[in-house]
C-alpha cells in the first residue's frame, strides 16, 4: 500500500515548508526573522504559519532521520558522553541531560525536573533502551551518575575527568544559542519536543568542518541537503 503524502492539504509546495522548518530548527532564528527571509525569497507567509509547520513536520522529519541512520548503523556503542544543563522554564529551573557518542553525534535529549538518581536513572535507561549499552560512559561528578549506574550494573563503566567531558560540553552550544532565540521555553512538552527535533537535525548537518578537507565538508553538506529534501517525500 502506498503511504500517503503528509504534504497533501497544503497548498504550499514541500520543498518550501521544509526549508521553512530547516531555518528555524537548524539556525537561531525566531519565527518573524524565518518569515523575513522567505519573504526576500517571494514566498509571503505569516510567522504563525511557520510556527504550525514546524510544530506539525518537525516530529515528522526528526523521525524519519533517526530511522535512516539506525538502519545505517549511525550509532556508536564505544564512548558516550553524559551531561546535563539548566534550563529556566518560566522562572523555574529544570534539567536538560543529554548523551552524545565520541564524533558529537546527539544521542538522546530528556527533560527533568530534578538531577537526583530516579532522574539521572530514567534517562540512562531510555538511552540504552534505544541505542544499546555503552563500552564506556563518561559523564561529570554528580553522584546521580554513579548511583544511577550501580544500579543498573554498569558502575564499572564510568569514567570522569576534569576535561574528558569536552564533547558533550561543547555539544550543548548549539542548543544553547536556539534557547536565546526562541525567549527560552514555557513548559517542559515543549522543550522536551523541541530538544529531541533539534537534535535529529543536528545529527543531519553537523560535518565537524574543523576535522576535515574542504573538499569532503562540500561533499558531506551536499548529501545532507539531499537528504533533508527528500524527508517524507511521497
Amino acid at each position: 500500500m502506498t503511504q500517503r503524502s503528509p504534504f497533501r492539504y497544503f497548498k504550499t509546495s514541500p520543498e518550501v515548508i521544509r526549508l521553512a522548518v530547516m531555518m528555524y530548527i537548524r539556525f537561531p532564528l525566531s519565527l518573524r526573522n524565518v518569515e523575513d527571509l522567505l519573504h526576500e525569497r517571494g514566498v509571503d507567509i505569516s510567522h504563525e504559519t511557520v510556527r504550525f509547520w514546524w510544530h506539525r513536520f518537525g516530529p515528522l522529519f526528526a523521525s524519519e532521520i533517526r530511522k535512516r541512520r539506525i538502519e545505517g548503523m549511525r550509532t556508536s556503542h564505544w564512548r558516550w558522553h553524559l551531561d546535563e544543563v539548566f534550563v529556566k522554564i518560566n522562572g523555574e529551573r529544570h534539567y536538560l541531560w543529554r548523551a552524545v557518542d565520541h564524533e558529537g553525534e546527539v544521542l538522546e535529549s530528556f527533560v527533568t525536573k530534578t538531577r537526583d538518581k530516579k532522574a539521572a536513572l530514567k534517562f540512562l535507561k531510555k538511552a540504552m533502551r534505544k541505542h544499546g549499552r555503552a563500552e564506556v560512559l563518561v559523564t561529570d561528578k554528580l553522584r546521580s551518575y554513579g548511583a544511577a549506574l550501580r544500579e543498573i550494573g554498569a558502575a564499572e563503566r564510568q569514567v570522569t575527568g576534569r576535561w574528558q567531558n569536552n564533547r558533550v560540553e561543547n555539544s550543548h552550544q548549539p542548543f544553547r544559542r536556539r534557547e536565546r532565540a526562541m525567549l527560552r521555553f514555557r513548559r517542559m512538552r515543549s522543550l522536551q519536543k523541541f530538544a529531541s527535533i533539534h537534535a535529529s537535525v543536528h545529527n543531519l548537518f553537523n560535518q565537524e568542518r574543523s576535522l576535515t578537507s574542504r573538499v569532503h565538508f562540500k561533499a558531506n553538506r551536499t548529501a545532507a541537503l539531499t537528504e533533508w529534501r527528500g524527508l517524507c517525500a511521497a
